[in-house]
């Protein structure tokens, strides 16, 4: 009789679940993975590099493109780190604003996330529920920074410009008219404040609808419950951060235990699991978008009875506005340095996180006085959490590991950078 030999088979990057660009090798033992081997660099971004090559102010777009589900929290640890290097701070409103759209994309990536997952392990229908919400958050992008997805609206000494007096209503079509476009429009009748009230006033019902379909269901718990079990202490050793941490049971949160922009005036709870596996990260994700809809509202209120400056006046570092650049030479100047040469920054080196969606995303600058990085590292959550993906597939049956690589929460832009 012929011996039964492991066998080596590629998971990905051409499968479903695999995000397009994850090649996974697995040792298999008939349908258990013994080995789980994860190759990285399909889609090498090249973003440090391209950093280092360029002045400070004409990376942020960058940023935007290394996780491109959690857009303004990357540009949010960069423009950070160049504030520190520079000895400025923002503007309290403009602190306010990066607070507030941290917890929006906060609820985006989790949004895309849930719909992703539920695809991943066969629920259709909770992918179209959260992609109606998701539209909602990408039209607020598009209302302060003219784009969906890539805003680069945060900028060193504050952010792009101040939130609009409006936001586009939906215009009549075949498929909304009537008394349809009215409802749809109710909302969109105030500022981008309002909208942005009643959404996050509203949302936690249609977390409830998400719940209703996966949280007690029969499939759902038997394709999460126990499966890629990650302890405390395996947790801290493989580098996990965001909801891998917290999902094991350990309550660090950079935003409570290093607060940066005004987390520190905000009231909020820090969600944490008990066992550690899929479904547990689940049920701490679906909590965090209930408190990031807590922390707009308290942004929102504040935004409302405190109007203000949202960027510095310095225009060594900050561009003059059009009208001050049309007016004056001196700001002209200015304007026309600061885009071609950008400004230089004082020797020396820092590292500012931020507790993005997926975890601690972290950018080191090393500046030896010139107009760009001298060194430029981004710490991305997803490639540390990757590389324990041998630890938590081994053992497990060849379709567990599309659940565990689901909540795992990878987007190769920040695997890749």
């Amino acid at each position: 009789m012929a011996e039964i030999r492991n066998y080596t088979m590629n998971f990905g990057p051409q499968h479903p679940a695999a995000h397009g660009v994850l090649r996974l090798v697995l040792e298999m033992d008939g349908e258990t993975v013994v080995r789980a081997d994860p190759h990285v660099g399909l889609l090498h971004r090249a973003t440090e590099k391209l950093a280092e090559s360029k002045p400070f102010n004409q990376s942020i777009g960058y940023l935007d493109r290394l996780d491109y589900m959690s857009m303004m929290c990357n540009e949010h640890a960069y423009v950070r780190a160049i504030e520190e290097l520079l000895g400025i701070e923002p503007p309290p409103r403009a602190q306010w604003i990066r607070t507030m759209f941290d917890e929006i994309t906060r609820f985006s990536n989790h949004l895309l996330w849930i719909a992703s997952c539920g695809i991943d392990l066969g629920a259709m229908t909770v992918f179209l529920y959260a992609f109606r919400e998701r539209e909602m958050v990408m039209d607020m992008y598009e209302a302060v920074s003219g784009a969906r997805m890539h805003a680069a609206y945060y900028r060193p000494g504050g952010v792009y410009r101040d939130l609009p007096d409006s936001i586009a209503p939906y215009k009549e079509s075949r498929w909304t008219k009537g008394k349809d476009l009215k409802r749809r429009n109710e909302w969109r009748e105030g500022s981008l404040l309002d909208f942005i009230e009643a959404f996050a006033a509203d949302v936690p019902s249609k977390i409830d609808e998400y719940e209703t379909l996966l949280t007690n269901n029969r499939i759902w718990k038997q394709r999460t419950v126990g499966i890629g079990v990650v302890s405390p202490e395996k947790a801290l050793q493989l580098g996990c951060s965001g909801v891998m941490l917290r999902g094991s049971g350990i309550e660090w949160d950079l935003r409570k235990k290093q607060p940066y922009a005004r987390y520190d005036q905000v009231d909020f709870d820090v969600p944490v699991g008990v066992g550690g596996d899929c479904y547990d990260r689940y049920l701490v994700r679906v909590e965090e978008m209930r408190q990031s809809a807590r922390i707009i509202l308290q942004c929102v209120d504040w935004l409302k009875k405190n109007p203000g400056q949202v960027m510095l006046k310095n225009f060594k570092v900050i561009p003059p506005t059009r009208e001050e650049m049309k007016d004056d030479m001196e700001a002209l100047i200015h304007h026309f340095k600061l885009f071609t040469e950008g400004f230089c920054v004082p020797a020396g080196e820092t590292y500012a996180a931020v507790e993005a969606p997926k975890g601690e995303f972290g950018c080191y600058l090393v500046s030896d006085g010139a107009n760009k990085p001298f060194r430029a590292h981004f710490r991305a959550p997803g490639f540390a959490h990757l590389s324990g993906m041998n630890e938590m597939a081994r053992g497990h049956m060849l379709a567990d590991t599309v659940a565990i690589i689901s909540t795992l929460d990878l987007v190769f832009g920040e695997v890749d950078r």
